[in-house]
């Protein structure tokens, strides 16, 4: 399916406006949110202002230009696909060159404020999060294996890790406790969507699970990601991280998402997989704000 260009008819507030789309704001608010968390448990108490803010802003902009970047690559894909059909370079609305030219500029400002104003870790950190995301996950392995997103999730798992480099300069095991819980999450989240969504996901060539292996058996998978998603979410408290207030909000969190991926492998429906889709993402919402709550009140 071919991608109309209407670029040329658009004004510059319109064209950056449809760049802000490109950039997956609520996508973006969540991973920005995520590496608020980090920044929050890496403090003693709270973090220092112009710091959290210097890095919270170059956090934000590099993913929003990865994000730019994953529908430059995409557009045609997305052109065939009810989900993302509407978006801006799907629909031509912003041209291949300005996409570039506008990701290249926020992404480069967003390294700088990080550099200049964070640390060089946290910068090479999230340069090397833009790649894996924009390259080595949307150019290499999307297309050409079903386990993209179990690969390719360690990007999207990178946030947290970013913001405990951004105030303590190092990479410690609670980062990585952080990213593990994240990386694990990816993939039940993502396949619910891909249930779903899968006619429109064979429509497009994309060999996403539920298209090579079937419904039921990624329904499996996805059970048994939340069940090791489970196991995660405990390390917290193990480690000493967090305590009793934040345990027992991530065993109701984790016991929800398991009755709805166990029902969901026994009793498939599009429905209920759509159901499941939004209660991961409020669930990993809520899961990060008890770890940010039981942080203050210990």
């Amino acid at each position: 399916m071919a991608v109309i260009s209407t670029s040329s008819r658009r004004s510059p507030g319109q064209r950056l406006g449809a760049f802000f789309e490109l950039c997956k704001p609520r996508v973006n608010s969540l991973i920005v949110f995520t590496a608020m968390i980090g920044m929050f448990l890496a403090a003693p108490s709270f973090p220092p202002f112009g710091l959290f803010v210097a890095a919270s802003v170059g956090i934000a902009l590099v993913a929003g230009a990865a994000a730019a970047i994953n529908c430059l690559i995409e557009q045609e894909i997305d052109a065939r696909m009810a989900r993302t059909r509407a978006r801006p370079t799907a629909r031509g609305e912003v041209s291949a060159r300005e996409t570039l030219t506008l990701a290249t500029v926020v992404g480069g400002l967003g390294l700088w404020i990080l550099h200049a104003f964070v640390n060089p870790l946290t910068m090479w950190l999230t340069l090397a999060t833009f790649f894996g995301y924009a390259v080595i996950y949307t150019v290499v392995l999307k297309p050409a294996t079903p386990m993209n997103i179990v690969i390719g999730g360690a990007s999207g798992a990178m946030p947290p890790l970013l913001g405990w480099a951004a105030i303590t300069g190092q990479v410690g095991a609670e980062a990585l406790v952080l990213f593990l819980i994240i990386f694990i999450w990816t993939p039940p989240h993502f396949w619910a969507l891909a249930c779903y969504r899968c006619a429109e996901y064979a429509k497009s060539g994309l060999p996403m699970l539920p298209v090579t292996h079937g419904i039921r058996l990624t329904c499996l998978h996805s059970l048994l990601y939340v069940v090791m998603l489970t196991g995660a979410t405990i390390v917290p408290y193990t480690l000493g991280m967090s305590g009793p207030w934040y345990l027992a909000a991530a065993l109701i969190l984790d016991g929800i998402f398991l009755l709805y991926s166990v029902t969901l492998w026994r009793d498939y429906s599009d429905k209920l997989a759509r159901l499941t889709f939004r209660y991961s993402i409020i669930y990993l919402t809520l899961l990060f704000a008890a770890l940010l709550a039981d942080h203050f009140l210990r």
